[in-house]
């Protein structure tokens, strides 16, 4: 009996000394929320740039160019003297208008008036941060931009719903360069 005992012992010591195994997920993510909302995303890019390149094709009076950043602009006022652009860390002074692609106004620039931003340091929309970049003190750029460049999926919470592409007239006054000591 003893030996029974101690057989039986020894055994459930060895089963006892098994290492753990993993436990296998309950629910398997199979991935498809996310490749249905890759695919509305793309959808949706097609669509505005679509409506922005039917815009650029009817308004043959203006040179668009295409950004680097996924918009496209016109100058209405260049300056062809100067060299010097925003970057990092520099004031820029300058008034903008938002409107809809077709042109129907969303903020006038009366009632956002002459704004005062430091280069990427401060929160404004993508696009309006990249197309600052662009340009130099003086001009005048009329920029389209997607709902991925603009106010995006939330809009801003006010006038400008989601995924709405837009229009901005910008006037550069002045550039004021970040002094390094």
């Amino acid at each position: 009996m003893k030996t029974k005992i101690l057989l039986l012992f020894s055994f459930i010591c060895i089963l006892a000394c098994k290492s753990p195994e993993p436990r296998k997920p309950v629910v398997k993510n199979s991935g498809s929320f996310i490749r249905e909302s890759v695919n509305r995303n793309k959808k949706l890019i097609e669509k505005e740039e679509n409506q922005i390149l039917s815009i650029i094709e009817k308004d043959t009076a203006q040179t668009y160019h295409a950004s680097s950043n996924g918009f496209w602009y016109t100058y209405h006022k260049k300056n062809n003297q100067d060299t010097l652009q925003a970057h990092f860390g520099d004031e820029v002074i300058f008034e903008y208008n938002i409107s809809t692609l077709d042109g129907t106004p969303i903020y006038t620039t009366k009632e956002i008036g002459t704004r005062s931003y430091v280069i990427d340091k401060e929160n404004v929309f993508n696009g309006l941060r990249q197309g600052l970049k662009l340009m130099k003190e003086g001009e005048t750029a009329t920029f389209l931009f997607p709902s991925y460049n603009a106010f995006g999926y939330y809009g801003d919470n006010n006038r400008i719903g989601t995924n709405v592409p837009i229009k901005t007239t910008i006037t550069l006054k002045d550039i004021k360069p970040q002094h390094i000591n």
